[in-house]
């Protein structure tokens, strides 16, 4: 059951956040910090992320609202690129951040906007650098 909640983790997880982003993770791997990426794999990615309760759209709501309200900046970075992997617009993010500036406090969405405005900005310049490597290649 243990490697079949990892494996399906390793799949959600992978949806979510992208192959390029856990290949990296799986990369820097150490002996040290294996068993922890051993359990957000199995836990959060296969127990969480798999359930049925809620949407893929719906969770990057309340994950963006979490790492906002708790300040939790490195992370929130990563699942802003998720929120759009699963499905939410510029605008939705911005509407997420704006109401989670209402009850987490304006500074922790303040930083929250200057975060997911760079991520969107880069996620924008890759889409434009795929769309002019597709003429290219023609």
């Amino acid at each position: 059951m243990t490697g079949d909640r990892h494996a399906e983790g390793m799949e959600v997880r992978r949806a979510v956040l992208g192959d390029a982003h856990v290949d990296r993770a799986v990369a820097n791997t150490t002996e040290f910090t294996a068993p922890f990426q051993d359990f957000i794999t199995r836990y959060a990615w296969g127990d969480v992320w798999t359930r049925p309760g809620l949407d893929r759209r719906t969770r990057s709501v309340v994950t963006l609202t979490v790492l906002t309200a708790l300040g939790h900046e490195n992370e929130l970075a990563m699942h802003v690129r998720a929120a759009v992997r699963n499905g939410l617009s510029a605008d939705e993010i911005g509407e997420v951040l704006l109401h989670t500036a209402i009850y987490a406090g304006v500074p922790a969405a303040n930083t929250a906007f200057a975060i997911a405005q760079r991520v969107l900005a880069e996620i924008a310049a890759e889409s434009a650098g795929d769309a002019g490597e597709s003429v290219d290649a023609g």
